[in-house]
């Protein structure tokens, strides 16, 4: 007689071939992710981000090389005149310093020329505030005083002026020159929040108080800052109304120094 087999049969749920061959299609699509995601943080450098340092009053090469530090390019794109700036250094740049960006990012400079050149006056009324800022920085023009007057539309831009004279769309202006605007303010607008600008430099303070609706008020130097450049070097150390709620529109006086030991310790 033949001897009867005494091996039991193989059970439970990974001895079925389909559910094998399921969770090794579940692990296979998992293991995909994982490389797509690792794929996507190396090719769009996701969630690494560095923040853009200021150039301004830099020379070219100067700029390249804190921008290699700083993890970002840079590029030249556009040139405005400022008599008491040094030829060739860095007016202004966009992103704004102190911006986040990804690693990598352009930054794009203006740098002041050699000779003055004259540009087309672009027609801002009707514009948003962020808007005309936008078009006068591409025209190499630069934002001066916000003038407000009741309007149903707080920020709609009414008129626009250089030197208190209103300028036309299409008139040849000095590039780098300053715009005031005549700007809408609704009856029912609350009133804004002045920020803090303390150990920030000129042009990048004054940029904070726009973004606000604010002006530039009395700016008074050390009386060791002499020159130009020193000023665009110099930062800020006292400044007025820092967090409180003002009218649209108000001046904001700033004070600034070369010497780091004036400013608050976080500063520093």
């Amino acid at each position: 007689m033949a001897k009867k087999d005494t091996q039991t049969p193989k059970s439970g749920i990974l001895s079925n071939w389909i559910v094998r061959n399921l969770l090794l299609a579940v692990a296979l699509i998992v293991a995909l992710l994982l490389v797509a995601q690792f794929a996507l943080g190396v090719i769009t450098r996701h969630n690494r981000t560095v923040t853009v340092p200021d150039f301004t009053n830099m020379t070219v090469a100067e700029a390249h090389e804190l921008a290699r530090e700083g993890h970002v390019g840079v590029k030249v794109t556009d040139s405005v005149f400022v008599r008491r700036l040094g030829a060739g250094v860095i007016y202004r740049q966009s992103p704004k310093a102190g911006s986040t960006v990804k690693r990598g990012r352009s930054i794009f400079l203006t740098i002041n020329s050699i000779v003055p050149r004259k540009v087309v006056m672009p027609n801002l009324v009707g514009y948003s505030l962020s808007e005309a800022r936008s078009e006068l920085n591409n025209r190499g023009l630069t934002l001066g005083k916000l003038n407000y007057t009741q309007d149903i539309a707080t920020n709609n831009v009414l008129r626009q002026t250089v030197r208190g004279r209103t300028v036309r769309p299409g008139d040849l202006v000095v590039s780098g020159s300053e715009v005031d605007l005549t700007l809408g303010l609704s009856s029912d607008e609350r009133p804004t929040t002045v920020p803090k600008v303390i150990g920030m430099k000129y042009i990048r303070a004054v940029d904070a108080l726009h973004d606000r609706s604010l002006n530039v008020g009395r700016v008074r130097f050390d009386t060791d800052i002499r020159t130009y450049a020193d000023s665009m070097n110099a930062v800020v150390y006292k400044q007025d109304y820092a967090g409180q709620a003002r009218t649209y529109g108000t001046a904001v006086n700033l004070y600034l120094t070369l010497d780091s030991a004036k400013l608050p310790a976080e500063k520093q």
